[in-house]
């Protein structure tokens, strides 16, 4: 299954970890903890993150390299949401 992982420098990043999974567990399957997420994607896509001190550690897995592309965009595009005041985030993707 193809993957990325990112890890993306904020002070933040359980605030922003917490914020985006609340938000998508209105419609997707998410569990969380103020530490760790993980949300069900459409498309059997899957996001994992992990907030530290210095950053949120991002991965996101697909089914095939279309899907995670698409999915990662998604992921940017709703973190970045939720840090409008430090937005646009950094995200420096590597395949797993």
């Amino acid at each position: 299954m193809p993957a990325s992982t990112a890890t993306v420098p904020t002070s933040h990043a359980s605030r922003y970890l917490q914020q985006l999974c609340k938000h998508w567990a209105h419609k997707l399957e998410v569990n969380f903890t103020p530490e760790h997420g993980e949300v069900k994607l459409p498309e059997g896509a899957l996001a994992t993150l992990d907030a530290g001190p210095d950053g949120l550690a991002v991965r996101v897995e697909a089914g095939d390299a279309e899907t995670l592309e698409r999915m990662k965009g998604v992921v940017v595009r709703h973190l970045d949401r939720f840090a409008f005041r430090e937005a646009p985030l950094t995200f420096d993707w590597h395949d797993a």
